[in-house]
């Protein structure tokens, strides 16, 4: 790319010009766009983990933390898609462990 709009305040290094937009995705139509393609994307994604890992929800609430994915992650534990870094996810996992 020649230039990239980033959506927020935080930029990440790249080898080409950038410039950050707050809000982007209501004050540039391009970000908004990229913003349509990307929730689609992982909704899809979603529905695909939910075939692949049944019992957590995630064509219902796309990866959301909803409730009955809350009580999955206490119940099942977390999959490999799960962001262990994610205060939920680690506290489930953890629990789990000592039991």
């Amino acid at each position: 790319p020649e230039f990239v709009l980033i959506d927020g305040d935080k930029s990440p290094a790249l080898a080409c010009p950038s410039e950050t937009v707050i809000s982007g995705d209501a004050r540039s139509i391009s970000i908004a766009a990229a913003s349509v393609i990307a929730k689609v994307t992982r909704d899809r994604l979603m529905v695909e983990a939910d075939l692949r890992w049944p019992g957590y929800g995630f064509a219902g609430h796309k990866g959301y933390l909803a409730r009955v994915h809350q009580d999955a992650l206490r119940t099942l534990g977390p999959c490999p898609i799960h962001r262990r870094c994610f205060a939920p996810v680690r506290e489930a996992s953890q629990a789990l462990s000592a039991r």
